[in-house]
């Protein structure tokens, strides 16, 4: 794919060099007819001003298609652009370029329409604090048009599915976090819409509340292929336990995409390690600050911290002391003035624990 420069929206768009997965999958949902898929996204752009002349894309070029009882899952980083995919397929927000369509009405120019095949979860729960858990069906329920005559029996069935039976009467400002996620995901799912977009469903949930939650969702989508679900998520581990097919984003694009196994077979390799340095007691600190002898304040300004750095043998944490380094919170502190002297010691200890793991790991 060469780099020939291509106007799309309001900026130009230079070829990226996609994988091969993400290759195949845009052809196919270019190629597909606008009802082959419940959800079909057809090289879909969006650009933010942000001032000065320049711009932000945000989602450049997506492209995925989710069919019938399928559970598609986006997986990024905050700023992948995750959630602004939502917001375009939702109607909250307009796309620079690109097509869209929900069960093959196109966005926005069917919006309505498309608007009546959704549910939608969103990121932070719309609540009302007030409103009990049964209120909060009944009124959703009465705005989706659902009949009077099987709200009742519906919004039972949601309350026990989604374990919310014991509150339902009780107001939902006094719900735990993940209560809210329960009853902001059985609130998407009112209905049964053949269209469900969660983003972030199990956000501040315990670990047996997510659980739960998930297996709700895979039975959803899965065992009684009432509808096709697009969730967001940072987590492989949800996705892997939801999603029949999943993609990873980064910086609004699809950098991989397929089934959780093929994408474990392609790209996988190596390990994480996740290590929690200890901190150094208050006796350490002070037996090493005691090694600064009386030429410094109990609090520093940056160029005293300098000084501290190479009395302690530590100048090489200098060009860590920034805002995006291992230094950022001594940074931070710096730029209000000073920094206590107890402070900067302690951080010099747990960096210097850091370089012996890494020494005896032999991390380069």
């Amino acid at each position: 794919m060469g780099l020939e420069m291509k106007n799309i929206g309001s900026s130009s768009y230079a070829p990226k060099g996609l994988d091969d997965d993400v290759l195949k999958e845009m052809r196919e949902v270019e190629a597909s007819s606008n009802n082959t898929y419940s959800i079909k996204v057809d090289k879909l752009r969006k650009i933010y001003p942000i001032g000065g002349g320049k711009e932000k894309v945000a989602v450049d070029q997506l492209s995925f298609g989710v069919k019938n009882g399928e559970c598609f899952a986006l997986l990024g980083v905050n700023g992948a652009g995750k959630t602004t995919t939502f917001k375009i397929l939702s109607g909250d927000y307009v796309q620079t370029s690109g097509r869209a369509f929900i069960n093959g009405y196109e966005i926005p120019e069917n919006l309505k329409e498309a608007q009546r095949n959704i549910g939608y979860c969103p990121q932070f729960d719309a609540i009302l604090d007030l409103l009990t858990a049964k209120e909060h069906l009944y009124l959703y329920a009465a705005i989706k048009g659902i009949p009077k005559s099987i709200r009742g029996r519906m919004v039972e069935k949601h309350l026990v599915e989604m374990n919310l039976k014991q509150y339902e009467n009780v107001a939902a400002g006094t719900y735990s976090g993940g209560n809210k996620r329960k009853l902001s995901v059985a609130i998407a799912m009112i209905g049964n819409p053949p269209v469900v977009f969660l983003d972030e469903p199990s956000t501040g949930m315990d670990p047996e509340a997510r659980r739960f939650m998930w297996n709700v969702i895979s039975r959803i989508s899965r065992e009684r292929k009432q509808s096709s679900i697009i969730l967001t998520t940072h987590s492989m581990e949800e996705a892997e336990a939801l999603a029949t097919k999943m993609g990873i984003m980064v910086n609004g694009n699809l950098k991989c995409i397929g089934t959780s196994q093929h994408i474990k077979n392609k790209f996988g390799g190596g390990y994480e390690i996740e290590v929690k340095m200890k901190i150094p007691t208050q006796e350490e600190v002070n037996e090493l600050t005691e090694r600064l002898g009386s030429q410094f304040p109990t609090t520093v300004d940056r160029a005293q911290v300098d000084m501290v750095l190479g009395k302690l043998n530590s100048v090489s944490l200098k060009t860590e002391i920034r805002e995006d380094g291992a230094g950022s919170a001594i940074h931070s502190e710096l730029n209000k003035g000073r920094i206590s002297v107890n402070l900067l010691v302690e951080w010099i200890m747990i960096e210097r624990y850091g370089e012996q793991l890494t020494v005896r790991l032999d991390i380069p």
